[in-house]
């Protein structure tokens, strides 16, 4: 379905835009950041984690497509794994960053300033694999155009692979006392000031207006199969190995869950979905 850029989309991408632009300034610029350990990155830590590496398989001489790639350690990650990468992101600001970083680093990628709801047509049918992990979809306000997108540049067979935060978890603003204030799904637009970042909440940034978008597990996977998509895998994962908004306790296992009641709700989902095509058996 074609994308369009109404008032109300438009002044979502102006306004994350510039609080974007505001994060890949300050991201790994400091020793305090638990997030983007810079220094250590370029020193050989992989950052990627076991469940995205899982669902992607070998990706050794494979075209690989990051979405929202921000300043790129997890897309030159990719590279040291083997793919020949092209990172995607809308800010300016991150992709100039991610590109001096690919040269300290001596990795080969591209990277592509461009709205991930609106890929320019020369990504189209190039890639093996598009990934897209962590704090993905709730900036998105159609779902339905980034889906389009992801899988218009995959080849036949190849793979998306997006691992995010579970919209149950995104409900959540606070464990104790436990409340819930954000909706389940339904895409509407919601206004919120940001005054900080979750990767050093101490650091002092300006506030700035966003809009964020919730969207159900059931529709995103109705996107990924409204794109021609085949759904392969679907997981939901109450255990998981990192938590974005720094809300979990950390077991003695080192894992995050969100605790409810006896049980645990789910903090991450994982999906991947194969373009039509004959699919790579790994």
């Amino acid at each position: 379905m074609p994308y369009e850029t109404g008032p109300d989309r438009a002044e979502g991408i102006e306004l994350n835009r510039a609080l974007w632009d505001v994060r890949a300034r300050v991201h790994g610029s400091t020793p305090t950041d638990r997030f983007y350990d810079v220094a250590s990155f370029l020193a050989g830590r992989q950052t990627l984690h076991a469940l995205e590496r899982e669902l992607a398989g070998d990706v050794g001489g494979r075209d690989l497509l990051h979405l929202q790639c921000h300043f790129g350690m997890d897309t030159l990650n990719w590279a040291r794994l083997g793919a020949r990468v092209t990172g995607v992101d809308f800010s300016a600001v991150a992709v100039e960053r991610a590109r001096l970083l690919a040269a300290r680093a001596g990795l080969d990628a591209a990277f592509v300033e461009a709205d991930a709801q609106r890929l320019p047509d020369r990504l189209a049918g190039g890639f093996d694999l598009v990934v897209a992990t962590y704090g993905v979809l709730c900036w998105i306000a159609d779902v339905d155009a980034w889906m389009h997108g992801a899988a218009r540049a995959l080849r036949p067979g190849g793979s998306l692979v997006l691992v995010d935060l579970h919209p149950a978890y995104q409900t959540v603003a606070t464990l104790d006392p436990f409340v819930a204030d954000w909706p389940y799904g339904g895409g509407a637009p919601h206004r919120e000031t940001t005054t900080g970042t979750y990767a050093e909440p101490g650091l002092p940034l300006p506030a700035l207006d966003t809009l964020q978008y919730p969207h159900s597990l059931g529709e995103i996977v109705t996107a990924a199969a409204g794109a021609g998509l085949v759904l392969r895998h679907l997981g939901e994962h109450t255990a998981v190995e990192v938590d974005p908004r720094g809300l979990l306790p950390q077991g003695p296992d080192g894992l995050h869950r969100l605790p409810f009641g006896d049980s645990h709700l789910p903090v991450l989902y994982s999906l991947r979905a194969v373009a039509p095509g004959r699919e790579r058996s790994d």
